[in-house]
């Protein structure tokens, strides 16, 4: 491996430590917001934790992103 190599393996890209700091910041609001809430969506009602109610949530649009990323890599 040349010293060229080595030197690009080692770099974090800006947008990675964009995604870490967000990532920081949504588990941070996660942790901070325990009370159990009522969540309706249609007919459906449900109570949850809004700690779990915003993990969902935060889940749900990494899959989204990841799903609309990988779309565009494949054009």
């Amino acid at each position: 491996m040349s010293k060229d190599d080595a030197r690009r393996t080692r770099t974090v890209e800006p947008s990675t430590w964009v995604g870490l700091a967000l990532a920081v910041v949504a588990i941070a609001f996660v942790v901070q917001n325990r009370t159990t809430v009522q969540i309706q969506l249609f007919w459906l009602s449900v109570a949850a934790p809004m700690w779990l109610v915003l993990l969902a949530v935060f889940a749900v649009g990494w899959v989204v992103g990841a799903l609309v990323r990988r779309r565009r890599t494949r054009r």
